[in-house]
């Protein structure tokens, strides 16, 4: 059985998924999303930051709820979403974690969770994380073959190779064979054909994105 912890990090509340305290746990919060979740009525079983976008009487809340540690980051060198993915993985051991609050609001806060796996210290975790807001679904490769199955609601996929690499996208409806990039790039707005699609490269980290317009998320 798959083991999945949930991240809620600081990004809008608006990109969130609908009903994200109906997401089965556990949780974990990192920094203002830990006391987001306690206002979810839901009790994470670690939080983790400096805790400087909260008042000293927001964290007592949060430490009253809480059903485990607290962790607070000890120095500028990581993120809030790294500090919260090491622990969590070091400390809870599970199959994927799944980050919501990662998109949407400051663009470097953005790039900063997009681009967390380029780490080399975090490349190892890089197949067990998944970046979920309303729209989206990112995840993320490394070097092999695979076969990707779409999820229901999504229309659009795109490969993002993050590094250099050569991919082959054999049967989707927009084709590569082997196609070689040395810069990042976004092969943006392509789609499956039938319910799952095939794709290899050969070195370097891929992003796979699902996505839906955002007419369709408003209306679900």
């Amino acid at each position: 059985m798959t083991t999945t912890v949930n991240l809620l990090v600081g990004g809008p509340m608006a990109n969130w998924p609908d009903h994200l305290e109906r997401i089965p746990g556990p949780w974990v919060g990192a920094d203002r999303g830990a006391l987001r979740l306690v206002k979810l009525g839901i009790k994470p079983v670690m939080v983790v930051g400096d805790f400087d976008s909260i008042t000293a009487s927001e964290l007592a809340t949060v430490k009253a709820a809480l059903a485990g540690a607290v962790i607070v980051k000890p120095d500028q060198d990581h993120t809030d979403t790294q500090l919260a993915l090491k622990s969590i993985f070091e400390q809870l051991d599970p199959d994927e974690v799944h980050i919501y609050g990662a998109t949407g609001g400051r663009l470097d806060h953005l790039l900063a969770n997009v681009w967390l796996v380029l780490d080399p210290f975090f490349r190892k975790w890089a197949p067990k994380v998944k970046l979920i807001d309303r729209q989206n679904t990112v995840e993320y490769f490394l070097p092999g073959d695979y076969q990707i199955h779409k999820e229901p609601d999504k229309k659009y996929l795109a490969f993002v190779p993050l590094m250099p690499m050569h991919l082959t996208l054999p049967d989707e409806k927009y084709q590569l064979q082997a196609d070689h990039n040395d810069y990042p790039i976004s092969w943006a707005s392509n789609e499956f054909v039938g319910t799952s699609g095939r794709f290899s490269f050969d070195q370097g980290v891929l992003a796979v994105i699902q996505s839906r317009d955002e007419a369709s998320a408003r209306h679900e």
